[in-house]
């Protein structure tokens, strides 16, 4: 894999690209200084991920980080800081892993490892995930098999991803970016950040504000639709 590190600590960048290259999964080993210097390095060429810190002398990493996620979908973020309290906005802009300075060795292998393991599957693979009508989901050591039709939808809350399904509520070690590739697109649409819906259950549509929508599923839950995917939401509905 190649990783990119985005610091504006010199010292941190060099502590943290020690430790990557001691992974047999990482083959190559970047770094940028700012938020300038990594778009440069990232429209140059591709790499599978970056560790970004979160407050840069050029800009919010967050702000960055939701940016990376929608510009270049395969890329997979870690968030690396010294503070704790942005977690949840972190796993908001999809990030995979969230990791504290001073950095362990056993934290970063482990970051890398979740990386390679939700790395987007090769195109026919990644197909025949979709297209499969079942999927199995793992949260505290029990695995669970989902009929995916049974699916209204799936969110993320306060950093852990929840499945809401006809029966029951599951939490999932999962990203949303990963469930989203292991659901058929023509039946799932993300309409906000933090949700999924599927299409098929899908009640009513109702105005909000300041051009948003709310969905009424089957359940009679809400959820929400922001400004971004309106189009896309209009769209697939038929509206």
């Amino acid at each position: 894999m190649k990783v990119l590190i985005v610091d504006d600590e010199p010292l941190a960048r060099d502590e943290l690209a020690y430790l990557a290259k001691q992974d047999s999964h990482v083959s190559v080993v970047e770094e940028a200084g700012s938020i300038e210097e990594a778009g440069k390095k990232l429209a140059a060429e591709e790499f599978t991920m970056i560790f970004l810190d979160i407050r840069l002398d050029d800009g919010n990493g967050i702000n960055f980080g939701k940016q990376l996620a929608k510009k270049y979908p395969r890329l997979k973020i870690v968030f690396a800081t010294a503070y704790d309290q942005y977690a949840l906005s972190a796993f908001e802009a999809s990030a995979v892993d969230y990791i504290l300075k001073p950095f362990e060795e056993s934290r970063v292998k482990e970051a890398i490892k979740r990386v390679w393991a939700s790395s987007e599957p090769a195109g026919s693979v990644q197909l025949s995930q979709a297209a499969n009508p079942r999927m199995s989901v793992t949260f505290e050591d029990q695995t669970r098999v989902i009929n995916k039709r049974d699916i209204l939808y799936v969110e993320v809350n306060n950093g852990d991803l929840v499945i809401t399904t006809k029966s029951q509520k599951i939490q999932a070690k999962l990203t949303l970016t990963k469930m989203g590739q292991l659901l058929d697109p023509q039946d799932f649409l993300k309409v906000h950040r933090s949700f999924l819906v599927n299409l098929n259950e899908i009640k009513k549509v109702e105005p909000g504000f300041n051009h948003t929508y709310e969905l009424t599923m089957s359940n009679q839950d809400k959820v929400p639709v922001s400004r971004s995917f309106v189009t896309d939401m209009k769209q697939a509905l038929g509206m």
